[in-house]
């Protein structure tokens, strides 16, 4: 199997059927992407694949072989948090922090497929990852916040 995540080629030798978040956590590292659900409810695990929203945990590896696979890793770095990550901060949206990356991700996705939400596209889109904690007010306006930083 052969992959490009987060812009670095890699090849593994693993089960087809092995889901794509334990590569990504086991394999290579990347822990950000969250374990949750396991079933695909809850959206912790959400990366995207050549660009789209996908649930890692059940998205089998030879299901996306040749693919292109972003983490939250893969947004930003510490140094130039991407737009969205900026917006996350400034909000101070998370509190436990568990949800927050597959939250990222899907809101990244939905900004690239519509740079102006209104609440009610934000909410549709949304609406596959929970949070537990609640903080749903303040993800809607993160993600105007960025869609504003990247509109400007």
């Amino acid at each position: 199997m052969k992959l490009t995540i987060n812009g670095k080629v890699h090849e593994f030798e693993v089960e087809a059927e092995m889901p794509l978040l334990w590569v990504l956590r086991d394999e290579l590292g990347y822990t950000g992407t969250k374990f949750g659900c396991g079933i695909a409810q809850c959206g912790a695990c959400t990366v995207h694949v050549d660009g789209l929203p996908a649930r890692s945990c059940s998205t089998a590896i030879g299901d996306v072989d040749g693919s292109e696979i972003t983490t939250i890793e893969g947004l930003g770095t510490p140094d130039k948090l991407a737009p969205i990550q900026e917006a996350w901060v400034e909000h101070q949206v998370a509190q436990c922090g568990y949800c927050q990356s597959g939250q990222i991700m899907s809101a990244a996705a939905l900004l690239d497929s519509i740079p102006s939400p209104t609440d009610e596209e934000i909410d549709a889109v949304m609406s596959g990852n929970l949070c537990r904690c609640g903080t749903y007010p303040r993800i809607r306006a993160a993600i105007k916040t960025a869609a504003a930083k990247m509109e400007g």
